[in-house]
């Protein structure tokens, strides 16, 4: 996979992928003979939008483009957002109405009554979304069974909007009793909601999420009618924008399964857009190991403001059917990422206890870490990285911004070396330790946690700053190989260029698994397929490039939790059974075979495959040592203080074949590569790079 500037050497259509991070705006153009073009933008936290067009413009002014010959051409144009995880993370949704049953008005307050940190009684919960007196009840009820217990009072329901009408309410989520199994009381809340208040967004559970849980469906449902009137009124105008400047194609949006989905459809289920961003990363991962011809990946996806990290094992990337943003519950389907407030924006000091902190702060985009020049004063990782001879002063990001040495010493100085006592050097290079454990520990979690071995995966460095770190994380975790692409920078724009686009359907069960609710299974699976094939042929997919995956929430009869199990056979109920209780003994440590099961939820994900873009393949020479184009004096990235004279590469000198011995730097167009002492460097044949770690088989003479 190659990139250019010329645009002469780009052949219609292309795809382009756009990723707004809380630093940078990625986007990632691929034409029709698999020419890859990145570009890097400031984001503008403020108004995103105008993130977007600036990218845009600055892209095609980069190709030599108008910006109308730009869109025009673009067969697909894919969007990854974090306005929905901003918003839920900075409280600034819309006022919130709830309608739920008599009784039930304080459940979002109840929650389930447990913490995470079981002995942790003193920190508070955040405030839900809804105050209680927007919550308002009304007087019906359904059973478990789908049976109507107390008809709908449309009395109560009238009395609710007239309180909504005076309160002033933006949107309204509606989550009655037992909707999943029949949500017509919902939907006539709604007729009645809509005459009344026709402004306002309305949101019905049984529609968003009818599953059993009513914390779970309630948190989804609240939290979809909070996000709505800020996510899509973003998503119509930056559309709207971009149509003026020549898109002929609707806009699609990556959702935090890692599919995307048009703008009109993701209209009733904004809330799926809470990991946008980074869930695109899904499709690289993918992408990437397909290209290794490996299993098993773990990446760290490290921007600006946070460290995203993503399992693939035996091929599958891990999914749940929940996420959390902050104290915030979502049940959708997702791509299971652990983040943590860990990138090259983390602002780092001392605390009045004397103990150096990293983090939950960050620099943002502006005024950004010191050493941007933009005003910014605190020290930052990018600060301490270019202190420490890692990152070299001058531009950055197509020289949009200018990287101050001066101003980066002076901070970490200030605020990390005096009070500690240490050098400017010393005061860096402790703030990077501190750093790099919390990022080992998120692996830990999502590996060695969940009963895997890292030793047994590939450790892929993502990011603007993921390259920086991964060669020093996986030695420190046992792994044997480091993978950094090419395009490391633009990591989750380019997954965007290759998701598919996918809608998740479920239906509820709560029956035994037993021979007679297996055999309905079949018939289950077909009734979504048949909705989801409709969906996708409406949207201009052919039966041909239209597949699904089946998968069951199974639990042992009484227990609380599910674990969602992949069915890729309905005729063969042993084989479920024996998934089931492996997936239970890997999670939990122990499987009860003769244990009842219940099936709580049938789920059916309906993807339509995008056309594959082609590959541009290096057939590559024999192995040559890389050239070495400058050195510079660079501190160790083992954490040893020592100052090294490092072979500094060009990354668009390095071509398929060249290899090289760590320490080394490799300076590349959208990020930064520190390798080890000791560690080996091969270019495979898509000019991407492979670490061998703490390994150096063949001895090269250039360093």
């Amino acid at each position: 996979m190659t990139n250019t500037p010329r645009h002469q050497n780009l052949r219609t259509p292309w795809r382009i992928g756009i990723d707004v991070g809380g630093t940078f705006t990625d986007l990632v153009l691929i034409d029709s003979n698999g020419t890859i073009f990145p570009f890097k933008s400031p984001s503008e936290p403020g108004n995103p939008a105008v993130g977007v067009i600036r990218a845009v413009e600055g892209a095609a002014s980069m190709l030599n483009l108008d910006i109308t010959e730009l869109l025009g051409g673009c067969a697909h144009f894919i969007h990854g957002t974090t306005v929905a995880t901003n918003v839920l993370l900075e409280r600034k949704g819309a006022k919130v109405g709830l309608i739920t049953t008599s009784g039930f008005r304080d459940t979002l307050e109840i929650r389930r009554g447990y913490r995470e940190l079981m002995w942790d009684h003193r920190t508070p919960w955040q405030e839900v979304l809804v105050r209680r007196k927007l919550r308002q009840p009304i007087v019906e009820r359904m059973a478990a069974d789908g049976s109507v217990v107390t008809p709908l009072d449309k009395d109560t329901v009238i009395a609710a909007v007239e309180v909504f009408k005076r309160e002033g309410v933006e949107a309204v989520a509606i989550c009655l009793l037992h909707a999943y199994a029949n949500g017509a009381h919902e939907q006539q809340c709604a007729d009645i909601i809509s005459v009344a208040l026709p402004d306002v967004y309305i949101t019905a559970s049984s529609r968003l999420a009818p599953i059993v849980g009513e914390f779970e469906r309630a948190s989804t449902t609240v939290t979809n009618a909070y996000v709505a009137p800020k996510v899509l009124p973003y998503l119509r105008e930056l559309r709207a924008q971009l149509e003026e400047r020549g898109l002929t194609r609707d806009m699609l949006l990556v959702q935090s399964n890692g599919g995307a989905i048009s703008l009109d459809h993701i209209g009733e289920r904004p809330a799926a857009l809470a990991l946008s961003g980074p869930a695109a990363g899904l499709a690289s991962l993918q992408l990437y190991g397909k290209l290794l011809s490996a299993e098993h990946l773990i990446s760290i996806e490290i921007g600006g403001t946070s460290c995203d990290v993503t399992v693939v094992c035996d091929g599958q990337v891990a999914e749940t059917e929940s996420i959390k943003v902050g104290d915030t519950l979502i049940a959708l389907p997702s791509v299971e990422i652990h983040t943590i407030g860990t990138g090259g924006g983390t602002i780092c000091g001392v605390d009045t206890g004397g103990l150096l902190f990293a983090g939950p702060q960050g620099a943002g985009a502006r005024p950004g870490p010191a050493c941007y020049g933009l005003g910014g004063t605190r020290p930052t990782v990018t600060d301490a990285q270019l202190v420490l001879g890692r990152l070299h002063p001058g531009g950055y990001a197509n020289n949009t911004l200018q990287l101050d040495h001066a101003l980066a010493y002076q901070a970490v100085h200030r605020d990390v070396a005096e009070p500690l006592q240490l050098s400017g050097a010393e005061a860096a290079n402790a703030m990077l330790r501190l750093v790099e454990q919390n990022i080992r520990h998120a692996v830990e979690k999502v590996s060695l946690e969940r009963g895997l071995d890292p030793a047994k995966f590939i450790l892929v460095g993502a990011g603007g700053a993921g390259a920086l770190h991964v060669a020093e994380i996986a030695r420190w975790l046992g792994m044997r190989e480091a993978f950094v692409p090419r395009l490391a920078g633009v990591f989750c724009a380019l997954g965007m260029c290759h998701s598919d686009v996918r809608h998740d359907l479920l239906v509820p069960r709560g029956v035994l698994l037993n021979a007679d609710a297996f055999a309905g299974l079949g018939t289950g699976f077909a009734d979504l397929e048949r909705e989801g094939g409709a969906k996708l042929k409406a949207e201009g997919f052919s039966a041909s490039s239209i597949r699904f995956e089946r998968k069951l929430d199974l639990r042992y009869a009484g227990q609380k939790w599910s674990i969602s199990v992949v069915v890729p056979d309905v005729n063969n109920l042993a084989n479920l059974r024996k998934r089931f209780h492996d997936q239970h003994a890997q999670l939990y440590g122990s499987a009860q075979p003769d244990a009842a099961i219940e099936i709580v939820n049938l789920r059916v994900a309906a993807i339509g495959k995008l056309q594959s873009l082609p590959l541009d393949v290096t057939v590559a020479p024999a192995r040559i040592p890389a050239p070495t184009t400058t050195r510079r004096d660079v501190w160790a990235g083992d954490g040893s203080g020592k100052m090294i004279e490092m072979a500094v590469f060009n990354g668009s000198e390095l071509q398929p074949g060249h290899f090289f011995r760590g320490p080394a730097i490799i300076d590349e167009i959208t990020t930064t590569i520190l390798i080890g002492d000791g560690d080996e460097v091969d270019v495979d044949q898509y000019g991407n790079y492979r670490i061998l770690i703490g390994n150096a088989l063949v001895r090269a003479t250039n360093v």
